[in-house]
């Protein structure tokens, strides 16, 4: 099922009262089979909590929401992995949801830094132009100097940035493996840092 299809679901599209009286451990079988509408019942039994954990972590709805969409995609897509003798349904889905918090806010790690780099140098260029501006400013000024960078860091730091990928989801696009990729982030952030910190000096 893909994401919008998943949405549509979630949403109510095939949930039936059935589904929603079934024992936790009835419920995980029927999803484990591929039945959609134990998903929806899935989503209506703890979605609250999932919402409720990622609100906590993350302080903001929509960042909550969308964390929460993807815990229930990533129940559906690894249902096939839910081991019942490992532990509640539930406690299973919490976990997702923490995978998927912490790479939420290592998202918005990359993110800060993206901006407080490329900020550092357009503030003594132009300290003055509206968001829009800004926004389309920093994305040229860094791929610039990303483009300067050896490939390998370059393409790590281009599909953390701008792919919004954490470590984990670089290593299935590169087939490099984590300790390679680690090396090229922190080597490539490292450059990208100087060379933008030696631009704003000389601008």
């Amino acid at each position: 099922m893909r994401a919008q299809g998943i949405t549509r679901t979630l949403r109510g599209g095939r949930w039936t009262p059935a589904e929603e009286s079934l024992p936790d451990d009835e419920l995980a079988a029927g999803l484990r089979t591929g039945r959609e509408a134990c998903l929806e019942a899935a989503y209506r039994r703890w979605g609250t909590l999932v919402h409720t954990l990622a609100y906590r972590s993350l302080g903001d709805p929509r960042e909550a929401e969308d964390v929460t969409q993807q815990v229930f995609l990533a129940v559906w897509r690894g249902r096939a992995g839910y081991n019942p003798d490992r532990g509640a349904v539930a406690a299973w889905i919490v976990g997702i949801t923490r995978r998927k918090i912490a790479d939420a806010l290592s998202a918005r790690t990359r993110r800060a830094v993206l901006t407080s780099a490329a900020e550092a140098m357009l503030s003594i260029a132009s300290p003055v132009v509206d968001d829009a501006a800004h926004l389309t400013l920093d994305r040229v000024v860094v791929r610039h100097e990303l483009a300067l960078l050896p490939a390998p860091q370059r393409r790590v730091l281009e599909l953390a940035f701008f792919g919004d990928l954490t470590h984990s989801q670089i290593v299935q696009v590169t087939g490099w493996p984590l300790g390679t990729v680690k090396s090229h982030s922190r080597r490539g952030l490292t450059r990208l840092r100087r060379r933008l910190a030696a631009a704003a000096d000389h601008g």
